[in-house]
C-alpha cells in the first residue's frame, strides 16, 4: 500500500513510521520549514516539503498512485481541501482526515471527507465510558456506512431489566452485540439475561437513539 500523509507533526510522523513497520509506502508532506528539517533527517527522501492543499505538491507527492491519503494538519480547513483534493481530483478511494475541533465536524459530514478522526471526541467516549454519568454514551461513528456504536446502560424496572435479549422488542435496524457485566464483556447471544447496572453495546442506525433509550433506561 502507498500511503501519502499531508501533515508531518507527531501524529502524522508516528502513523508514517508505523506504516513503515507495517512494510507499506510512505511519503510526509510537511509545509513548515523547521519541522519539515527534522522530518527529512529521519524519513530521508520519504519527507516532501510544502503546502499540502496545493495540486502540485500533491502530485509531485505521487497522490495520483496513492492508495490512501492521511490528512493530519493542525488545520481543519486544510484536512477539508486536502481531502477533496485527493478525492476528487487524483481519484483515491480511501481519505482518512484528522478532526481538530469537533465543532467542524459538520463540515467535513457535509462535504463528504470521512471517515474522520478527532481525538477530543475519542477522549470524551473514554471518560464517558470509564466514569458514566449518562445512560447513553457514543462509542463510534461509521459515518460513511451510517452506522453508530453506542453504550447504554440497563436501568432497574426497565422494560431491559431481567428480560432475555431474544424477547426484546428492539428497533429495526439495531443489534445488541456484546453485554457488560462488572467490567467483563461477552459477546451478546439470544438468551442472555439482562439486569440493571449492565452495559449493552448495540450497533445502530442513526435516529434509534430515543427508542434505545425507552427501551433499556425507561428514558
Amino acid at each position: 500500500m502507498y500511503a501519502v500523509i499531508v501533515g508531518g507533526g507527531k501524529v502524522g510522523a508516528n502513523v508514517g513510521r508505523a506504516l513503515l513497520r507495517m512494510g507499506h509506502e510512505v511519503t510526509i508532506v510537511e509545509a513548515r520549514s523547521a519541522r519539515f528539517g527534522t522530518l527529512e533527517a529521519e524519513f530521508e527522501h520519504m519527507a516532501r516539503y510544502g503546502d499540502g492543499t496545493e495540486i502540485f505538491v500533491l502530485e509531485a507527492a505521487g497522490m495520483a498512485r496513492a492508495d490512501v491519503c492521511i490528512a493530519v494538519t493542525g488545520d481543519d480547513e486544510d484536512n477539508i481541501v486536502i481531502g477533496q483534493v485527493a478525492r476528487d481530483h487524483f481519484a483515491v478511494e480511501n481519505v482518512v482526515a484528522r478532526v481538530n475541533d469537533p465543532r467542524n465536524q459538520q463540515h467535513f459530514d457535509l462535504l463528504g471527507v470521512a471517515p474522520t478522526v478527532c481525538a477530543t471526541e475519542s477522549i470524551l467516549s473514554l471518560i464517558e465510558h470509564e466514569v458514566p454519568q449518562h445512560s447513553l454514551v457514543h462509542l463510534f461513528s461509521l459515518r460513511r456506512e451510517n452506522l453508530d456504536m453506542i453504550e447504554i446502560g440497563v436501568v432497574a424496572e426497565s422494560r431491559a431489566d431481567g428480560t432475555r435479549l431474544a424477547d426484546l422488542d428492539l428497533p429495526r435496524g439495531t443489534l445488541v452485540v456484546s453485554v457488560l457485566r462488572a467490567r467483563i464483556g461477552r459477546v451478546a447471544r439470544p438468551d442472555t439475561v439482562l439486569a440493571a447496572g449492565d452495559q449493552v453495546v448495540v450497533i445502530a442506525e442513526p435516529g434509534h437513539e430515543p427508542a434505545l433509550m425507552e427501551l433499556f433506561a425507561g428514558e
